[in-house]
């Protein structure tokens, strides 16, 4: 299951920084951005099972981001699988 989430994430530096905090919180969700998106977007993907919407949105939210679900249309839009297979990967 993937979910794509809008942020306020800015930098290369805050998203390796969530990267690796969701992916030490939340076992097996692996985790990337577009930060050339308009949205900056963060998806996250987890194997067997849903990932925990509102578990990545207070951990956003605890460290002074913003983050919200972004509608289906907007998440299947240049989207490939492929951008979710390295767990640490980053587009800037």
């Amino acid at each position: 299951m993937v979910e794509v989430f809008k942020t306020s994430v800015e930098k290369q530096s805050q998203a390796r920084l969530l990267i690796d905090l969701i992916c030490l919180a939340f076992t097996g969700y692996q985790a990337s951005f577009d930060l050339e998106d308009c949205d900056k977007v963060l998806r996250v993907s987890c194997e067997g099972s849903e990932v925990c919407r509102t578990s990545i949105i207070g951990l956003l939210e605890n460290f002074g981001y913003a983050a919200a679900i972004l509608e289906d249309g907007h998440a299947e839009t240049g989207y490939s699988g492929s951008v979710l297979n390295p767990v640490h990967s980053i587009t800037i």
